[in-house]
């Protein structure tokens, strides 16, 4: 995050040339062939405007003193929309200065307001997706040295702080956790901060989206509600740099009208963005297919060389496991190099303390390190300015992640180099050689549905304990609000009264809603010999990723997972040096519980509609690190579940199959295949990742009659990816249909067809098959 408008940048002692840093990447032994694409996007020139003249003149010597002459139009604008209570959401790129659009009316009035004591007479909330990105905005503003009072509220937060911050805090800086279960619940004994809000700053807003989106937007509504209880009406500014159709995104998220600001005025340097797709190995896996080198090898490699040259490099991992497989790879290469060099590359993800993940900013940011491994937690905004290349590992799901992690770098207006290092994966390996589906087009727009009844079933039960609710609330919580609370008030979660609804139970009912999860309690990881809280996993994907004989990594130590015991939600783990991981492996049933519509694509159908999917973990694969090699399976005795959801699927008639040459023993290859590729490019299409949605294909469903594919939401009630599977379903499958064919393999790889998390051990598969199903299915479908 940063505060700048037109601020000098500090001299440097080296100006990257990232065309010529792409050259001496490739020059190694086998390297020229790994990249697929390099673009260069230009210089851009700043677009300056005047201050406003109510703006405070000790905010603007704040400024100033920081090098800002003159501020960038965009922020202007958007700064003069929020002072005259419009709200308004900041649309332009990484680096172009946002906060500064919404600090300067806000610390503006804060000051104007203030009593003759120093009473509090207006306050601001700063909400952040994140704890780290709530700081580093509260040192940033501090750096200011401005008479205003700013405060944090996290989890972070010692009792005396949270009790100061309450009674005083004037800028108060949280995040959607405590505002859902500290600020809201306890909004009576903050009266005085609410009654006097002016502000609410929602940063970085794309991260909202998905099942976490819809419980934001509610939460948001929430805080509403207690602010009119409490006399306040806040204006809303939000923030990000990669958002489409700001403006809709923002009004979805808060229920108001919101004015977009997206003419980004602020200069930029030159930036490359290569596409690199590492090498085949002499490797096989499953049933003789290729294998590629690792992306977390390659990343290390890339890192280590990046380093070498003195380029101040951050590398975008995935998985926790995968950061720490990349800071200690190239921590390995480096010291063969210069044992100097080793000590500056380190690992960032969640799980640290707060104390380390403080340092390790301070170490970037200082240029102590010259390197680093993170998961996007370093993603969100915070300021780590200075940096000359940002190397992402595997496409982080969506158009706007890319964008945001690859302008980290450049931060300071130089020349910046992005690369994108692809997995052995369908989506992957799609984009690398099509870049114009990854360059050419807009970020995705925010997919989530604020009235998933999951979703707002507990945020009502929260809101009818925070002030009863009334007739006059439903508008605010949406058109299904009315039909769900007679479900809550029959389910004796809610009392129904002449005045309104009330909550009945002695317990908090914000407990019933984990805004972060949609899978139950979180599993504790626990050291078997001392005791000790290792990490946290989400109850979803304990069965995946804490089972009996899964392998954990945290800060460069490997451990082997034991025990899980799912009543008491703990996994016993134990220190272990292996130079393997963990893959498990699930087995799924679908059955259609509502269809809500469908499409006719000549004789074939498309539909969208409620399911039910059982699912169980049954083994886990142990692979090799640095190669991917398959070393063997191992069964597992977990219990299986049920999840009500969302799905998008199609059927094909049997006399298309016959017409098509498709012989009934082929079928189920041909639809496991179509299916696995379709699953692993619709985050192409819908702002989700592959491991949030599922799929089940059949040669004969039950339910249908006929072949039928579905693919489905992996969050209780959906999260809104299969919907928009189905609206784009043309370009969806068309895509999947083209990546199949373009792969070079000769059976089907993970590249194209194979999935990382089949329960069926990727058996069977037909890649022919596949493509002869999906031009068969794509014969009947309208032309674009």
């Amino acid at each position: 995050m940063s505060l700048s408008g037109s601020i000098k940048a500090p001299v440097s002692s080296h100006r990257v040339d990232p065309v010529a840093l792409v050259s001496r990447l490739t020059a190694g032994v086998g390297r020229a062939d790994r990249l697929t694409h390099l673009e260069v996007l230009p210089e851009r020139a700043a677009d300056h405007a005047d201050w406003p003249g109510w703006a405070d003149p000790e905010v603007l010597g704040a400024y100033a003193e920081r090098g800002v002459d003159r501020p960038w139009r965009h922020q202007v604008t958007a700064a003069e929309a929020a002072y005259a209570g419009q709200h308004v959401v900041v649309a332009t790129g990484t680096a172009s200065g946002k906060s500064l659009a919404y600090l300067l009316p806000a610390l503006t009035s804060i000051r104007a307001a203030r009593g003759p004591r120093g009473q509090r007479g207006a306050s601001v909330l700063y909400v952040a997706p994140t704890k780290a990105l709530a700081q580093d905005q509260r040192s940033a503003i501090a750096d200011l040295g401005l008479d205003v009072r700013v405060a944090t509220h996290d989890g972070d937060s010692p009792q005396e702080q949270r009790e100061w911050t309450r009674d005083h805090g004037e800028y108060v800086l949280t995040n959607p956790d405590m505002l859902h279960r500290s600020l809201l619940p306890g909004h009576e004994r903050w009266s005085r901060f609410f009654g006097t809000l002016r502000y609410v700053v929602v940063d970085e807003c794309h991260h909202y989206r998905g099942v976490f989106g819809a419980h934001v937007a509610q939460v948001l509504r929430r805080l509403r509600r207690v602010c009119a209880a409490h006399g306040s009406d806040p204006t809303f500014v939000l923030a990000s740099a990669t958002v489409a159709e700001p403006g809709l995104a923002a009004a979805r998220l808060t229920g108001h009208d919101v004015l977009e600001v997206a003419d980004d005025a602020s200069p930029r340097g030159e930036v490359a963005v290569a596409l690199w797709e590492p090498p085949l190995t002499p490797y096989t896996g499953e049933h003789g297919a290729p294998v590629r080198r690792p992306a977390p090898a390659e990343t290390a490699d890339l890192l280590a060389d990046l380093v070498v040259q003195d380029v101040r490099t951050l590398a975008f991992v995935r998985s926790r496991r995968g950061v720490e497989q990349v800071a200690r790879r190239a921590g390995e290469l480096l010291e063969e190099v210069d044992p100097a060099l080793a000590a500056r590359v380190d690992s960032y993800r969640g799980g640290y303390l707060p104390e380390e993940r403080r340092a390790l900013e301070d170490d970037l940011r200082s240029g102590r390190l010259l390197g680093m491994a993170a998961t996007n937690a370093l993603e969100l905004g915070i300021d780590i300015s200075g940096l000359d290349a940002v190397v992402v590992t595997g496409f982080p799901g969506t158009r706007a992640a890319f964008w945001q992690q690859v302008g980290r770098a450049g931060r300071t207006g130089g020349g910046a180099l992005g690369m994108l290092v692809a997995r052995d994966d369908p989506l992957d390996t799609y984009l690398v050689h099509h870049p114009d589906a990854l360059l050419g087009r807009p970020v995705e727009g925010t997919v989530f549905d604020p009235g998933n009844p999951y979703v707002l079933g507990p945020h009502l039960c929260a809101a009818a304990q925070e002030l009863p609710l009334t007739v006059a609330d439903l508008p605010l919580f949406g058109p299904t609000t009315r039909d769900l609370l007679a479900d809550l008030v029959e389910a004796g979660l809610l009392r129904r009264r002449a005045q309104g609804w009330f909550w009945t139970d002695r317990g908090r009912a914000a407990d019933l809603a984990d805004i972060r999860s949609a899978g139950g309690a979180q599993v504790q990881l626990v050291d078997g010999s001392t005791g000790r809280v290792v990490g946290t996993v989400d109850g979803a994907r304990a069965h995946s990723t804490a089972h009996a004989g899964a392998v954990y990594v945290h800060r460069g130590e490997t451990w082997i997972v034991d025990e899980l015991d799912l009543d008491e939600h703990v996994a016993v783990m134990r220190r272990a040096d292996v130079d393997y991981t963990t893959t498990a492996r699930e087995v799924t049933d679908i059955t259609i519980v509502a269809e809500r519509e469908h499409r006719r694509w000549g004789p074939c159908r498309l539909a969208v509609g409620t399911v039910d999917v059982s699912s169980q973990v049954t083994s886990y694969l142990r692979r090799r690190t640095s190669t991917g090699e398959v070393l063997d399976e191992t069964r597992l005795d977990l219990p299986e579940r049920t999840l009500r959801t969302t799905a998008v699927w199609w059927t094909v008639p049997d006399e298309l199959l016959d017409d098509a040459g498709l012989l009934r023993a082929d079928l189920p290859g041909a639809a496991h295949a179509a299916e696995h590729c379709s699953i692993g490019l619709l985050p192409l299409f819908a702002t989700c990742d592959r491991w949030d949605i599922g799929g089940v294909s059949t040669a004969r469903h039950p339910d249908t009659g006929v072949l039928t594919v579905f693919v489905h939401d992996g969050h209780p009630g959906g999260a809104g990816f299969s919907e928009r599977g189905y609206r784009a379903a043309e370009e969806w499958l068309t895509a999947t249909r083209d990546a199949i064919v373009a792969c070079e393999c000769a059976a089907g790889c993970p590249s194209c067809i194979q999935s990382p998390k089949c329960g069926n051990g990727n058996d069977p598969l037909d890649k022919d098959g596949a493509v002869r199903l999906l031009d068969v299915l794509l014969a009947g479908a309208p032309e674009r």
